[in-house]
């Protein structure tokens, strides 16, 4: 990947519809816009000309749109044509571009471009792809926003908080013969106290973004014939597992995602948990275990019909990863359904009937973040929860070497590691490696 050559793909899907879009982008634009139009358009107006390839033979008529730099998308000399949307034609305008001098661009090279000249943060480029991947129109409202920049603004918001107390620290560091003592006013723990609960705040709202941009992945576990499949096709909708009295029905992972007023939850039914399977339902077990490593809640089901049931023992289950409990079959027990619990979360349900499963749709919206139905959300990935996570283990290492050995160079430092981890999310400080692995996520022509 050069940035100083001039890059061109097709900015629309393959396939045959009414217009297709053809862009360019880089320093030799204008030459190659003269020579397929007859003369370089107007800035930023739409002029319908004549396309031609090298030797003047007309490609096909459409609109002309050029941006010159740095007032476009990726801060470059940029020519959109939209012409009509035959896959012949639009081979046949990147071909020609690609004769007088461009080069069929990469993944995600224009984002990358707009990023690398200023045009985006790294978080509002990678919001591209999370608008264009959105699987409901609440995830595709949070990406706008961190397309706009709303996410960048909340990190950068914790960033100044960290900087500005690293500043007070060192002041009170370089001054030691200063009668006041900076590193145990109280100014300096009320500072610390907000900029920890800054962090929890942008915590929470990057995990529910998460959630909203890659999906919320719901893995359900039980003794067998604790209900798990019927509780999956419930949620589903359909009848998607297999369902029957027989113990260890269900021996391998089942997926299915669903809507859930706007947040994709992807639901895992697995092979019931119990000591003595034989051979493939053993092999279902162990899927079963490595399905939970990678969820983001639990439903734990029980049989409340059956009064010997009991639930897999808790070391089953993975840390740190929250944990509803689900009592079953309450239509042959004749008890409540909804919500029965906070602390820990419990609802009781009837796979069968369907009673309360509304508390149970809305225990995994709260769960993802969601409950306030999702509006102010922002898009977040995986690698910015991470980075978040970092920066807070950093600032909590700070906090705690000074409290307990007041010692102000430590916290100065690990606030530096913490401003730094933040600077990741925007790209701020970003590896080029990482930055690699990002765009090649890109569709061609973004």
């Amino acid at each position: 990947m050069n940035d100083t050559d001039t890059i061109v793909a097709a900015a629309t899907p393959p396939g045959v519809g009414g217009v297709a879009v053809v862009r360019l982008s880089g320093p030799d634009v204008p030459r190659i816009a003269a020579a397929m139009l007859g003369s370089l358009p107007a800035p930023r107006y739409a002029s319908y000309l004549a396309f031609r390839d090298a030797r003047g033979e007309l490609l096909d008529r459409g609109i002309a749109l050029y941006f010159p730099a740095p007032r476009s998308f990726t801060g470059e000399h940029v020519l959109e044509l939209q012409g009509h949307g035959g896959p012949v034609v639009v081979a046949s305008l990147i071909e020609a571009a690609v004769a007088l001098g461009a080069r069929r661009a990469l993944p995600g090279e224009f984002s990358q471009r707009a990023f690398l000249n200023d045009r985006l943060d790294l978080a509002q480029a990678e919001a591209i792809a999370d608008l264009i991947g959105s699987g409901s129109a609440q995830a595709a409202r949070a990406a706008l926003r961190s397309l706009s920049g709303e996410f960048s603004r909340a990190v950068e918001a914790v960033a100044e908080r960290v900087l500005e107390l690293r500043l007070h620290v060192e002041a009170a560091i370089d001054f030691p013969e200063e009668e006041i003592d900076f590193l145990s006013d109280a100014a300096l723990t009320a500072r610390l106290e907000a900029c920890e609960a800054a962090f929890h705040t942008l915590l929470e709202r990057a995990r529910a973004g998460r959630a909203l941009a890659d999906g919320y992945r719901v893995v359900i576990v039980g003794r067998p014939n604790a209900g798990k499949s019927s509780l999956l096709n419930r949620l589903a909708g359909q009848e998607t597992a297999i369902v029957t009295e027989v113990a260890g029905t269900t021996r391998d992972i089942l997926r299915e995602r669903i809507d859930l007023d706007g947040l994709i939850v992807e639901l895992v039914d697995t092979a019931g948990l119990r000591d003595d399977p034989d051979r493939i339902e053993a092999e279902g077990i162990r899927r079963a275990r490595e399905a939970l490593a990678s969820a983001d809640a639990v439903l734990l089901l029980r049989d409340a019909s059956a009064a010997d049931a009991d639930l897999p023992p808790d070391e089953t289950l993975p840390a740190g990863v929250p944990v509803v409990r689900v009592e079953n079959k309450i239509d042959l027990t004749g008890g409540r359904a909804g919500l029965i619990g906070r602390e820990p979360p419990a609802v009781a349900v009837s796979a069968l009937t369907g009673s309360g499963f509304d508390a149970l749709r809305t225990l995994l919206r709260e769960l993802a973040g969601q409950g306030d139905s999702g509006e102010g959300t922002f898009t977040a990935r995986r690698r910015h929860i991470e980075a978040i996570e970092r920066a807070f283990a950093h600032f909590r290492a700070g906090r705690q070497a000074l409290e307990e050995a007041r010692a102000g160079e430590l916290l100065a430092e690990e606030l530096k590691l913490a401003h730094d981890a933040l600077g990741e999310v925007t790209g701020r400080v970003t590896p080029d490696d990482l930055l690699g692995r990002i765009f090649a996520e890109f569709c061609i022509g973004k």
